[in-house]
């Protein structure tokens, strides 16, 4: 999402030198200038796409943000987060200027190495110790042997990151009508090996690689044998 705001200029006013002895004062913060926030916490202007915050003692990673500065009014970010323990999505406002929590989420990365059961055994690339997980959300766009990062949070796994690009192949789709090309629009419904189900185009049929961006579970293009 792009950056929507108007800029304000700032007259420089020079003063003659006193003569007077020097007094430290304290420089009170300027209205318009991103100061330096004290550690853990974040404002609301500097927001990046992945940045990790706590609003009401929650974990949310940002999906997407926007500036706005109205004509009239003031100024305010609109969000999409991500709550990392629901693994739901929500939209979030915030006042322009706002300061938020900084949410203390590790990431360690691990090999998704097989399937016991229910159970998905994860590698730490670094330790070599395996952790456990039930199925979640998450496991919708994960392959056997991806590396993939693991969500820490108060000490516990509290989700994973699949890859942002994944290589999937398409199980299920409705077949494609003749004449359907690269260039053409339209979509259609299609189920994936991992299970997951997304858009594809409707020239895209069963047996295709497809590659897919994890992060907004949608269709980028063929991959590439």
């Amino acid at each position: 999402m792009q950056s929507v705001a108007g800029s304000r200029s700032t007259v420089a006013h020079r003063h003659a030198p006193s003569l007077a002895p020097r007094v430290p004062t304290t420089t009170a913060p300027v209205r318009g200038v991103s100061l330096i926030m004290q550690a853990g916490t974040i404002n609301v202007n500097d927001f990046k796409t992945g940045v990790t915050i706590e609003i009401d003692n929650q974990p949310y990673r940002v999906l997407e943000f926007l500036h706005v500065k109205p004509g009239k009014g003031a100024a305010f970010v609109r969000t999409k987060l991500k709550n990392l323990l629901s693994n739901s999505n929500q939209e979030k406002t915030f006042r322009g200027g706002e300061t938020v929590g900084m949410a203390d989420v590790q990431r360690r990365e691990a090999q998704f190495s097989y399937m016991d059961g229910e159970e998905f055994v994860f590698m730490d690339q670094d330790t070599y110790e395996e952790t456990r997980l039930a199925r979640d959300d998450w496991a919708k766009f994960l392959k056997e042997g991806a590396i993939c990062s693991l969500l820490f949070y108060s000490g516990k796994v509290i989700s994973v990151e699949p890859p942002n690009f994944v290589d999937l192949l398409v199980v299920d789709t409705p077949p494609g009508v003749k004449g359907n090309t690269a260039s053409g629009g339209g979509s259609k419904k299609a189920t994936l090996e991992t299970g997951a189900v997304i858009d594809v185009p409707l020239f895209i049929n069963n047996g295709e690689l497809i590659k897919v961006d994890a992060r907004s579970e949608t269709y980028l293009n063929r991959a590439k044998e």
